[in-house]
């Protein structure tokens, strides 16, 4: 059964914004680390942002002031919000559910395209 499910993706010129959206399955949501990852043409997949029960949030340094994670607890939501998209934001992007101390909790949602034009 899915259990995270990423909407939101699609193309959009330079400069652009662009709002993901990860659904996630309670049981996984209110246990685990949530994040954004993407895997553009070429490269391997790479963490984007993630965000903690306690709101704290890390993010990759090409995104740092343009993206921003956050939590929708009601909703069992993750959102990335990704403003002044460049042509090197192009990927897909994938969400993520993971806990350190367990190697066996680790899920994935089936990827949103991202494709921003110049």
């Amino acid at each position: 059964q899915v259990q995270l499910v990423e909407s939101g993706g699609g193309l959009v010129q330079v400069g652009g914004s662009l709002r993901l959206s990860c659904v996630v399955s309670e049981s996984i949501f209110s246990t685990g680390v949530m994040g954004w990852y993407r895997q553009a043409p070429g490269r391997e997949r790479e963490l984007v942002a993630s965000i903690t029960r306690y709101g704290t949030t890390t993010y990759t340094d090409p995104v740092k002031g343009r993206f921003t994670i956050s939590r929708d607890t009601a909703k069992t939501t993750v959102i990335l919000q990704m403003n002044s998209l460049k042509p090197e934001d192009t990927a897909v992007y994938y969400c993520n559910a993971a806990r350190n101390a367990n190697p066996r909790f680790n899920f994935w949602g089936q990827g949103t395209q991202v494709t921003v034009s110049s």
